[in-house]
């Protein structure tokens, strides 16, 4: 294991003990301040008030617009490699807390082919977990009127005209600067598509203030849009970020992953399979007995039952903080907190497993949420493309 200082945060993979703190001077993003905490929407969401976005770029002119309700959009996506954990929920339903409390537009990419690229998988295990990625992300109850959802082999159409412009303004100097040896040409290429996800709100609705909240280890993709936003010859504003801690694998504090030996808490996990992971693989705070426990407590800030309560899962924070104080005192065991931990996650799962449940085919359930064929020229003709809509009626 890396010492604590040793660490590395690409968008590609996490190791070592991360130190927040020393990422921001890494990265050049700004602390998240408690006046800007208090300028998101009541009742703000946990996760803001709680610290887990800990950080941003450029997020008061979002927080500005979101106030006076002028025009802003939010675009978070979803890599379709597996099925969905719980680590890659939470900022849909941040990005759904904002949409219902600030009339906010949201965009959600599905970069299906980037996971080609990157996964040893094949095109139709792809489509699959595409698929049934997004009945879970119909599932979270977006507003279709305020919400596109983009997968970018199905709306190539749009995706890849707008790639071709943006890529001319990255070199490989820079992705290879912010990205590293890319391990195929495809790969070279995918940052153009990344900032055709995070411009595409403004290409389609006019210029707006863009927030992207994300994973820390994600924030490299808003920096090199950033660069190209900044461009004189794109009518748009940079997007901003913002920036959150890892959720809680359950073998410790640290990214979770659906792609280590540690099993994640899948959407579809029913409640005695939630239960029998967090008591058998939730790394504990506690002490080794619990008569040492009683006497010495534990360490909430450690215990993975703890911090998924804390950072997601417990909506209350008076008791968020009385668990806290119960687990260092000694009077609440690590066993009860588990309980309590796989009793709260299930219950928020069921919900959602619910809603998924009542979902009709997928076809018929996406459309509302597509890009129209007028967005679709919109985006085109903003980013420099003519209007073929002369060329479609001479074939007609």
């Amino acid at each position: 294991m890396p010492a604590e200082s040793e660490f590395t945060v690409t968008p590609y993979s996490v190791d070592g003990n991360v130190d927040y703190e020393q990422l921001l001077n890494q990265f050049g993003a700004d602390k998240l301040t408690a006046d800007q905490r208090k300028r998101f929407p009541d009742p703000t969401h946990p996760l803001v008030r709680r610290e887990v976005f800990y950080a941003e770029r450029n997020l008061d002119p979002f927080l500005a617009a979101a106030n006076s309700g002028d025009d802003h959009a939010l675009v978070t996506g979803r890599g379709p490699s597996g099925p969905m954990h719980i680590g890659h929920i939470f900022p849909f339903y941040f990005a759904r807390y904002l949409q219902r409390a600030a009339g906010t537009t949201v965009y959600i990419p599905f970069s299906d082919d980037e996971k080609y690229l990157l996964k040893d998988q094949s095109i139709e295990s792809i489509s699959d977990h595409t698929r049934e990625n997004l009945r879970d992300l119909l599932a979270v109850g977006f507003d279709p009127k305020r919400t596109r959802i983009v997968v970018d082999s199905a709306d190539a159409d749009v995706v890849y005209p707008v790639a071709s412009a943006l890529g001319k303004e990255i070199t490989q100097a820079t992705v290879d600067a912010t990205y590293g040896d890319p391990e195929n040409v495809g790969l070279s290429f995918y940052p153009a598509v990344q900032a055709t996800h995070l411009l595409l709100p403004q290409l389609v609705e006019g210029r707006q203030p863009t927030l992207v909240p994300i994973a820390v280890d994600q924030d490299p993709h808003v920096r090199v849009c950033r660069d190209v936003a900044g461009k004189e010859r794109h009518d748009v504003e940079k997007p901003g970020a913002l920036l959150s801690k890892f959720l809680p694998s359950l073998d410790g504090p640290g990214k979770m992953s659906s792609s280590d030996d540690t099993p994640s808490i899948l959407l579809s996990d029913d409640r005695e399979t939630i239960r029998e992971k967090i008591q058998t693989h939730a790394y504990s705070g506690g002490q080794t007995s619990v008569a040492k426990h009683r006497e010495q407590g534990g360490n909430p800030d450690v215990d993975v039952a703890y911090l998924l309560l804390y950072y997601f899962f417990e909506k209350d924070d008076q008791r968020v903080q009385r668990l806290a104080q119960e687990y260092r005192d000694g009077s609440l065991l690590t066993g009860e907190l588990k309980q309590l931990a796989a009793a709260t996650i299930a219950d928020f799962l069921e919900g959602h497993q619910q809603r998924r449940e009542q979902l009709g085919p997928l076809h018929t359930e996406l459309q509302p949420y597509r890009l129209t064929d007028e967005e679709r020229r919109q985006a085109l003709q903003t980013i420099g493309y003519p209007d073929d809509s002369l060329a479609r009626q001479d074939s007609e």
